[in-house]
């Protein structure tokens, strides 16, 4: 089995985790003051799982050229504009549509990653993919009243443009990734990926500390007076990075975030398992759609 497949699988339950540690900061932060601890206290244990690499491997840290800064500057941006963009969705009447739009960050990644890495993908694996797309369609419209008719009917709508600009900024993010990690020229992985994710967090902890102390201030303090939650959303929110950065770096980035989309899986399976909760025969085939197409995506890419 390939490396990247398991790592991908680990971040996709990290991810989840930091969701999770993430709701038990809504009371206490704003939108911004919960995704700023994700990099402020997230940005330490990078630094350190970094420190630990270079000192097992004896390696010295690379002098990055000029599109490794930029590459890692967009992505960071990227990535947090695409976490703005999904949290304005839900300010619209009708957000079920702009979040079956999102959902095709996987597609959007694949032409972005073959537009600046010439990163193809094989038949299999963009079946496999259009797969996972259809079958994370239905969980989204799930619990909504919507249909796919709607949905497409609303291709030119605000909430379908965000939507789309949504999956657009988070696949510019994940190529940009796996770009900046690329440019480094480094053998192995985990030491270009880990720099990359050192560099990206530094970036976003700046200008989120920026956009905070200019729109709402407060949240830096609170930030901090609830450090123990921020620490365990950082933690885990670094542990998935680490995974998420690890496997870009190995593989196409189409390919790590359709695989990625087990975490989808994984929230079914806990709400249905768990916490008994009742799903219907839509939710029930878009997870069993999304677990065909990995299955022929593992086979296949």
């Amino acid at each position: 089995m390939p490396l990247w497949i398991p790592i991908t699988v680990a971040a996709a339950f990290m991810q989840n985790l930091r969701s999770v540690l993430q709701k038990h900061l809504t009371g206490a932060l704003s939108v911004g003051g919960a995704t700023y601890v994700r990099f402020l206290y997230g940005l330490p244990i990078a630094a350190l799982y970094l420190w630990v690499l270079l000192q097992s491997s004896q390696s010295a840290l690379p002098a990055p050229g000029l599109s490794f800064f930029i590459y890692g500057l967009v992505g960071g941006i990227g990535q947090i504009l695409g976490t703005f963009f999904l949290v304005s969705l839900f300010q619209y009447r009708v957000f079920a549509v702009g979040t079956a739009y999102s959902k095709t960050e996987t597609v959007q990644t694949a032409l972005i990653g073959f537009a600046v890495l010439g990163d193809a993908i094989t038949p299999g694996a963009g079946l496999a993919i259009l797969v996972s797309l259809v079958g994370v369609l239905f969980l989204s419209l799930g619990h909504s009243s919507i249909s796919f008719a709607r949905v497409l009917r609303s291709f030119k709508e605000k909430v379908a443009l965000t939507g789309l600009a949504c999956g657009a900024a988070f696949g510019v993010a994940s190529v940009s990734y796996r770009a900046a990690s690329l440019s480094l020229g480094m053998e192995g992985f985990a030491v270009p990926a880990a720099i990359t994710l050192c560099y990206v967090l530094a970036v976003q902890t700046l200008i989120m500390t920026g956009w905070l102390l200019w729109r709402e201030r407060g949240q830096l303090a609170a930030a901090l007076r609830n450090w123990k939650w921020g620490a365990l959303t950082g933690l885990a929110g670094a542990l998935g990075s680490i995974g998420w950065f690890s496997a870009m770096t190995l593989e196409n980035a189409a390919y790590v975030k359709a695989l990625g989309q087990i975490e989808l899986v994984f929230t079914f399976a806990a709400s249905w398992f768990i916490f008994k909760e009742k799903s219907n025969r839509q939710e029930v085939t878009g997870t069993l759609l999304i677990v065909a197409g990995l299955i022929v995506l593992v086979l296949t890419a």
